[in-house]
């Protein structure tokens, strides 16, 4: 079985940084992406980022590209996403997610992945 906890939410003001962990647990050797996502009060979950595990190709949402940066960290186990220039509308809970196969197409889509962590909440104000 497979944990995902994620840390490092907290309140920040429009233009600041903040840097997000994902750490895995238990039988990872068959992960294929990890992937964030997140979602706001009222809205639907969205895609942010995601990364191959072992290739470590990385893909973004258009509304990140350029702000953010999704990396990993193979002998901890741990994902990161790094946000800067936060806007208050990237204001959300944002969830790490664990994907054991890879359906092209599919990568933004949070159904296709296993696992998933408690969420960390992120607040940007302006």
């Amino acid at each position: 079985q497979v944990q995902v906890v994620e840390s490092g939410g907290g309140l920040v003001q429009a233009g600041g940084s903040l840097r997000l962990s994902c750490v895995l647990s238990g039988r990872t050797y068959s992960t294929y992406i990890m992937g964030w996502f997140r979602q706001a009060p009222g809205k639907e979950r969205e895609f942010v980022a995601a990364i191959f595990w072992t290739a470590g190709n990385t893909y973004y949402a258009d509304s990140v590209k350029g702000r953010f940066t999704i990396s990993r960290d193979n002998v901890k186990n741990t994902v990161y996403l790094q946000m800067n220039s936060l806007k208050p509308e990237d204001t959300a809970d944002y969830y790490c997610a664990r994907n054991t196969h890879f359906r092209p197409g599919t990568i933004v889509t949070g159904s296709e992945y296993d696992t998933w962590g408690q969420g960390t909440q992120v607040t940007v104000s302006s």
